[in-house]
């Protein structure tokens, strides 16, 4: 018997249909003698028209109630799942967030879990009820609703987990676990039976869209396991516990799988891609002490993220080029903030470009393998892709290049690692 929180998408939950389907996979765990906890997102696109009831009501809403309004579409179908359930003879209830209660800090519409208080959902699982919960709502230290931000749901899953111990979380999506790079762009991609988890939040914060990031720093921090799932499968489907989806785990299990022979150690696990930055170029920057930091002072007060950066080497006037990427979304109001900042920080010329894209490679076997980042170099210079910026980390390897090239880059990176599948397995 194992205790299983189990989470499920948008798309998962979209109509009474795609409820029932979930209430079987539901009731079959709980039927395999599990102690069962379900997390559910609203029903596909109901949260943007959520927020646009809020935009139009009140240009300028007040977050608090923005918050009171976008929760109501995980708690119709935490209800709605509950009651599906109950049909199938379950024995479930929904849970809202402020009933556990989840206790969250910080600003109303990105939210952080402080705490969950996980005793009565315990004793709720441990007499045989199935619990239901809305994801992506807390609720503050003075007694309001809060949200955690678009994909928080995936967060609220793996800090419930955490709160009643559970033995694995395991979030259901629209693909069927984690794979070397997206299988729509490589035909030969393969999914992976394991990840650890600096892998997967590597992935996830350079353009993979399996999993929130928040939710993958989660887990590693409470060493929840968590398992990649896909929904849309029968109704006679086989238990996820025989699926193979993908697991996140820490790097000692990793290691464990590999001395059993359960996983081959690849220097590289995943190519990533993203198509949502912007870089911008400032041109003969002074260069001395102090100067960087009136660049991104004001960026960071505006909660603008900033991603890659580079400082070329100084002229010969004491000036010095700065390089840095942005989320497109923000890019205009960099643009201006930055302007409006032209005599602080004392640039000549303001250069944008949106047409790029960021390919990344990650792999925790880089931590004890040379020559990682320059089979990346050489891959794509044979194939004339230029690149326009680097950075690293100590599992990931990142560049920058014109976004036309992204699906040619990922297919040559992805066979120069030897991460395409044979033809026997593809």
């Amino acid at each position: 018997m194992a205790r299983i929180v189990m989470k499920f998408g948008g798309t998962s939950m979209a109509g009474t249909e795609r409820i029932r389907r979930v209430a079987n996979l539901v009731r079959k765990q709980a039927a395999g003698g599990n102690q069962v906890a379900v997390v559910v997102s609203a029903m596909a696109g109901e949260t943007d028209r959520l927020v646009n009831f809020c935009r139009e009501a009140n240009p300028l809403y007040d977050p608090a109630e923005y918050d009171v309004v976008v929760a109501s579409g995980e708690q119709v179908t935490s209800g709605l799942l509950a009651l599906t359930l109950q049909s199938l003879g379950c024995d479930a209830r929904s849970w809202l967030g402020w009933q556990l209660p989840v206790r969250t800090i910080e600003a109303h519409a990105k939210a952080r879990v402080e705490a969950i208080d996980g005793e009565a959902l315990t004793s709720a699982m441990e007499a045989g009820q199935i619990a239901v919960i809305p994801g992506f709502q807390g609720v503050s230290e003075d007694g309001r609703i809060t949200t955690m931000g678009r994909g928080g749901s995936d967060t609220s899953a793996v800090a419930i987990a955490a709160a009643v111990q559970a033995d694995r979380c395991d979030i259901y999506t629209d693909v069927d676990g984690v794979y070397t790079t997206d299988p729509r762009i490589v035909a030969k991609a393969r999914k992976l039976k394991a990840v650890t988890y600096e892998e997967m939040l590597e992935l996830a914060s350079v353009g993979a869209k399996v999993l929130q990031t928040r939710s993958v720093g989660l887990a590693m921090k409470e060493g929840v396991r968590v398992q990649v799932l896909s929904s849309f499968v029968g109704d006679d489907a086989i238990p996820a516990d025989e699926l193979p989806g993908t697991m996140i785990v820490s790097e000692e299990e990793m290691n464990i799988l590999v001395e059993k022979g359960e996983m081959e150690r690849q220097h590289v696990t995943g190519i990533a891609h993203d198509k949502n930055e912007a870089k911008i170029i400032l041109t003969r920057v002074p260069d001395k002490p102090g100067a960087v930091a009136h660049i991104f002072d004001p960026l960071a007060k505006a909660a603008i993220n900033v991603d890659m950066i580079i400082q070329n080497v100084g002229r010969d006037k004491g000036e010095t080029d700065v390089t840095f990427t942005v989320p497109q979304a923000d890019l205009a109001r960099a643009q201006a903030l930055l302007e409006d900042k032209r005599d602080d920080i004392g640039f000549n010329r303001l250069i944008t470009d949106s047409k790029i894209a960021k390919i990344s490679v990650v792999g925790v076997g880089m931590k004890s393998h040379a020559g990682v980042a320059s089979t990346m170099f050489k891959a794509l210079a044979d194939r004339g892709i230029n690149i326009q910026a680097i950075t690293t980390s100590e599992i990931k390897v990142s560049v920058l290049i014109d976004e036309d090239e992204t699906e040619l880059a990922v297919r040559v990176l992805h066979t120069a690692y030897g991460l395409d599948a044979n033809d026997e397995a593809a």
